[in-house]
């Protein structure tokens, strides 16, 4: 099997919230109903898609900035302790930039 770099890891998860969040505009962008029940139903569906939208946006900063710190070459160490961050969790959150012990709310 072939060694996947981190950069095609986060450039693919990238392409995939992109297209997410476009599809996720699209339905947003859509002509709601005109019986006020499925309206009711419509505005609750929406607002599951925003928050969607919110996450995936957060996602994509972060996924930016592990691109950038790849391109500094500090991928894969942690932004506060300095210490590498394990390849087990690098391989669970890819552009993660903290390690297990640093992670805020912990």
């Amino acid at each position: 099997m072939k060694n996947v770099s981190p950069e095609d890891i986060l450039r693919a998860r990238k392409l995939e919230i992109e297209t997410r969040l476009r599809k996720i505009d699209a339905d947003l962008g859509r002509l709601k109903s005109a019986d006020s029940e499925e309206r009711a139903t419509e505005s609750e569906n929406d607002e599951v898609l925003e928050e969607f939208g919110q996450v995936g946006e957060e996602e994509l900063k972060a996924i930016d900035a592990a691109l950038d710190r790849l391109k500094a070459g500090t991928y894969g160490i942690c932004v506060t302790c300095g210490e590498p961050i394990s390849a087990e969790r690098l391989a669970v959150v890819p552009h993660t930039p903290f390690c297990e012990d640093c992670v805020p709310g912990r």
